[in-house]
């Protein structure tokens, strides 16, 4: 059976002119795991939105066409008559979470749907464990990182057992460790419960392997819908920036079939011959301590953090005796685990939060742009937010006249980075941006990565919390790890992201470390400079692939 069904479905959001959806026929059946990508106001967002009633109840607009959910009418019936089939987690969860701790947040859904009270609680303890959140159910919704916050909201959708479960982005506030066991759980949701999915993933290389189908919306149509493999490979021709970074580099390395995880992509390379070997311990860490040595002898810092600590009320501390130096031009990312201190230790810089010990200080303005770009939009108009040079200068000159409640993830948090880069008289002496990549493409992504290198180029110290391991790479020239609000390791990009596990680029885990490559176009380059073996061309990629 379909759980959803959809036929001819047009949609436009008011004021928008152009449709979001352009006639859009879909079919997804019970136990599916279906992935939708595209590039950001491609139409994602608002295919999950009408699949679970928000579209048009909520938003407005016209519809014509038909869209039934588990046999109800969308158009008829809205998010309350959706609720028993359709869970739902939108990309801002901050704003789905109503109840002040997390143990009534997961609860509040089923006793307002009329769950006992033992049902209830033993839906909550199993989806606390199931997401392994049971260590914060007596923590109040308030004091969450954005990735804990993002875990609850998953939560509360899945307390209930949805027959279709519709996920924004899930894994964007995540680090990579959480977004593994994330997908992990859908996977086993969809397997053993016969939960289908909807997912919108912009980090695709998380999501594919665990995909059944991938659907892709361009300008609100239906571009592609097929097998994870032949997804690529229509991607490939079509539409290289949807590529997974496994793909663009054997895309760019001239070898076929493109892979669609990491264990095929290293075993095609193994079977021909071209796996580097890694290069030792020692080699890989005698570079990063030479440049460590040279910031050490630059200018006098920009931003200082000394011996800092912030304890909440009750004693817990999100930053435990924290040292940081961040010099002019430099490009920092703070990485680490959901509740680290990473967000914690941007407002200490921008001065939102004053440290409980030690000191913070700058040379001159700090800006800062948070995980919720919804903070910063307070007009409705998106021309009333910024200036038409930041629009343009943010590819969003065509929305001027849109509601910022409208756009999408990534829109609206290229907007508030508009917003934040206006502000002030002057360029500021620090850039602080936490997670700005949530909800963007990749194209879209690349581009913030050159604007903050421009800016770096112009003196601006840039310091970025990212769970993007390849915008980390892209952007940032120094990787500052945290670790229980504790700094575990501050090194140059090459020596944190290329050899691990999880905090690695896809690039560096295909490649084993090797040669320090970091992003496709470096370890495309460190293949075809073997002398000893002849890069397959595409014509020849489908025997190599047999052949692994």
């Amino acid at each position: 059976m379909n759980v959803l069904e959809a036929e001819g479905l047009t949609y436009s959001y008011p004021g928008g002119g152009v449709p979001a959806l352009n006639d859009v026929t879909l079919r997804i059946a019970d136990g599916e795991l279906v992935v939708i990508v595209g590039l950001s106001g491609s139409g994602k967002s608002t295919l999950l939105r009408a699949a679970c009633g928000l579209v048009p109840h909520f938003y407005g607009g016209e519809v014509s066409g038909s869209l039934r959910v588990n046999g109800l009418d969308v158009r008829e019936h809205g998010p309350s008559a959706l609720a028993d089939s359709v869970g739902t987690l939108t990309q801002d969860p901050e704003t789905q979470v109503v109840m002040n701790s997390v143990r009534a947040e997961l609860a509040f859904g089923l006793e307002n749907r009329g769950y006992g009270a033992a049902q209830t609680a033993r839906a909550v303890e199993e989806v606390a464990l199931a997401l392994g959140i049971d260590t914060l159910l007596a923590r109040r919704t308030a004091e969450l990182s954005g990735g804990e916050l993002q875990r609850v909201a998953l939560g509360a959708a899945l307390a209930g057992r949805p027959r279709l479960l519709v996920l924004d982005e899930p894994t964007s506030q995540l680090d990579p460790v959480a977004g593994a066991e994330l997908l992990g759980l859908l996977r086993r949701l969809n397997e053993e419960w016969g939960t289908a999915v909807m997912l919108a993933e912009q980090r695709l290389e998380r999501a594919l392997p665990a995909a059944d189908r991938v659907i892709v919306t361009e300008a609100g149509r239906i571009a592609c819908d097929a097998a994870p493999r032949e997804f690529l490979a229509w991607a490939g021709e079509h539409a290289p920036t949807l590529l997974t970074p496994a793909a663009t580099l054997f895309a760019k390395a001239g070898i076929a079939p493109a892979p669609t995880d990491v264990k095929g992509a290293r075993r095609t390379l193994r079977a021909a011959g071209l796996l580097p070997a890694e290069p030792s311990t020692r080699r890989r860490r005698a570079r990063p301590r030479a440049r460590r040595a040279a910031r050490a002898s630059s200018a006098d810092p920009v931003l200082r953090l000394q011996s800092v600590w912030h304890e909440w009320p009750g004693g817990a501390a999100a930053l435990r005796d924290v040292s940081l130096s961040v010099r002019a031009g430099e490009r920092v990312a703070l990485m680490g685990a959901n509740g680290a201190g990473k967000s914690t230790l941007l407002r200490q810089a921008a001065g939102l939060l004053e440290p409980t010990r030690g000191s913070v200080r700058s040379t001159g303005r700090v800006a800062l742009l948070l995980q919720h770009p919804g903070d910063y939009l307070i007009h409705e108009r998106v021309a009333d937010e910024a200036g038409a040079a930041e629009l343009a200068e943010q590819g969003l000159g065509a929305l001027a006249e849109r509601h910022p409640r409208d756009l999408s993830g990534g829109e609206r948090q290229r907007l508030a980075l508009a917003v934040v880069l206006a502000a002030g008289d002057a360029p500021p002496a620090v850039l602080a941006l936490d997670e700005p990549t949530r909800g963007m493409d990749r194209e879209r992504r690349d581009a913030l990565a050159d604007e903050l290198r421009g800016l770096a180029g112009g003196g601006v110290a840039v310091v970025v919390a990212t769970h993007d391991p390849e915008f980390a790479a892209a952007c940032a020239d120094r990787v500052v790890l945290l670790g229980d609000g504790r700094l575990l390791a501050d090194a140059g990009a090459g020596e944190i992201l290329a050899g691990g596990l999880y905090f690695a680029t896809e690039t560096a885990r295909v490649l084993g470390g090797a040669g320090g490559a970091l992003l496709p176009d470096d370890g495309a380059a460190l293949l075809c400079a073997r002398p000893s073996v002849r890069v397959p061309s595409p014509a020849s990629g489908a025997a190599l692939g047999a052949a692994s």
